[in-house]
């Protein structure tokens, strides 16, 4: 992966947040996580406190609070199943907007809501702010073993890869009269995906051949700095 190798969640910046080194970003990212985990039910205050010093990193970075919105739809299965714990739990029964829903299962759903989108909020924001061979640089600074090290380079890498690839099979269901959102096409779909597996497969055989024939011998060759 070359050093310009940039990333759709990377948001070009010369901010002091995208300027600190990628370790020190993710030491700050775990201890933020641990501290938003261990927090007890009910301290909406620390949940509050926790955002505004999210916001106030976004707002340093100078990252446009949008380039992070549109990133967080991958919270919606969270919302989702947010929505459904007051309505499945067990407990107490209170009334919200004239429905009856459990209290224990309100206040857990918050509780869940409110640590998922902190969660995603801290890692969206270290993602625009930095570039993924500076985070691979900054887990090798911190120890993490080489392979799992290679396994994320290589998934960094190649994903826009099969993400297109996947995008080319769905426009060719298309063309031929296929629509992957109607039920009663995701036979074919799952037909396109597991396709895509093999594809994908067979493209991670043929890189490492390549990569044995070049002299890889389990270590990759160091990036120099930008």
């Amino acid at each position: 992966m070359g050093a310009g190798h940039g990333h759709r969640l990377f948001f070009h910046g010369h901010s002091p947040i995208h300027g600190a080194p990628a370790h020190l970003k993710l030491v700050a990212l775990v201890v933020f996580m641990l501290l938003v985990v261990a927090t007890p039910h009910r301290w909406w205050m620390a949940f509050g406190g926790f955002l505004l010093v999210l916001l106030t990193v976004i707002a340093v970075s100078r990252v446009p609070p949008l380039h992070i919105v549109r990133r967080m739809v991958v919270e919606v299965p969270f919302v989702l199943f947010a929505v459904l714990m007051p309505f499945i739990s067990t407990g107490p029964r209170v009334e919200v907007l004239g429905v009856s829903v459990s209290e224990p299962g309100l206040v857990a759903a918050g509780v869940f809501l409110a640590k998922a989108t902190l969660g995603v909020m801290a890692s969206l924001t270290l993602a625009s702010t930095t570039e993924p061979v500076d985070l691979l640089r900054g887990l090798r600074t911190l120890r993490m073993p080489d392979q799992i090290v290679q396994i994320m380079s290589f998934m960094i890498r190649y994903l826009d890869v099969v993400t297109d690839e996947l995008r080319r099979m769905v426009v060719g269901m298309r063309s031929r009269g296929c629509d992957p959102r109607s039920p009663r096409h995701w036979p074919a779909l799952a037909r396109t995906l597991g396709a895509l597996f093999i594809r994908s497969y067979e493209r991670g055989e043929r890189v490492h051949l390549a990569m044995l024939s070049r002299g890889y011998d389990g270590t990759m060759p160091e990036t120099s700095p930008r």
